[in-house]
C-alpha cells in the first residue's frame, strides 16, 4: 500500500477517534471528593475545562473533566482521563511532557505509543490555533499536581 494512502487511513482513523471521544466522552462530569480540583478556560475560543483529581498516595486515583468546548478540548480531556488515571505521578507527569511535545510538532512523541489513543491529535500540530484547545484539559491536570505538591 503506497505511503499516501496509509497516511489518508490513519488520518481518517484519527479523526473518527476523536469525534468519538467528543460525542461520548469518558470520565465527564464531577467528580465527588475530589482531593484537587482546576478550572482552566483558553479566552481566545471560550473552551472550558475542568478537572478533578483524587489521590491514593502517589498515584492519580481517580479523575474526571466538566466544561464546554469544541471537540478538540473535549477529546483531549476524554482521552487523558483515560490515560492517567491509575497511573503514578511520575508516569503521569512524562506522558503530559510527551503529548505536549507532540501536540507541538515532535513526530518521535506521536510515534510513542504510551499515549495511546491521545495519538490521535498529533495532527493537531498543523494548527497552531488549536494548540491550546488540546492542552487546556493537561494544562489543568499539572496545575492540580502542583497544587497537591505544595
Amino acid at each position: 500500500m503506497p505511503s499516501s494512502d496509509r497516511s489518508a487511513q490513519i488520518g481518517a482513523l484519527y479523526q473518527e477517534m476523536i469525534l468519538d471521544h467528543y460525542r461520548r466522552p469518558r470520565n465527564k462530569g464531577e467528580l465527588e471528593r475530589a482531593d484537587e480540583s482546576v478550572l482552566m478556560k483558553n479566552p481566545l475560543c471560550g473552551d472550558e475545562i475542568g478537572v478533578q483529581v483524587r489521590f491514593d498516595g502517589d498515584v492519580v486515583s481517580d479523575l474526571s473533566f466538566s466544561g464546554r468546548g469544541c471537540s478538540i478540548s473535549q477529546a483531549s480531556a476524554s482521552m487523558m482521563t483515560q490515560l492517567v488515571k491509575g497511573k503514578k505521578l511520575e508516569e503521569v507527569e512524562a506522558l503530559r511532557s510527551k503529548f505536549r511535545d507532540m501536540v507541538m510538532g515532535d513526530a518521535q512523541a506521536a510515534d510513542d505509543s504510551a499515549l495511546g489513543s491521545a495519538r490521535a491529535l498529533s495532527g493537531v500540530c498543523k494548527f497552531p490555533a488549536r494548540v491550546k484547545c488540546a492542552l487546556l484539559a493537561w494544562n489543568a491536570l499539572e496545575t492540580a499536581l502542583a497544587k497537591r505538591t505544595e
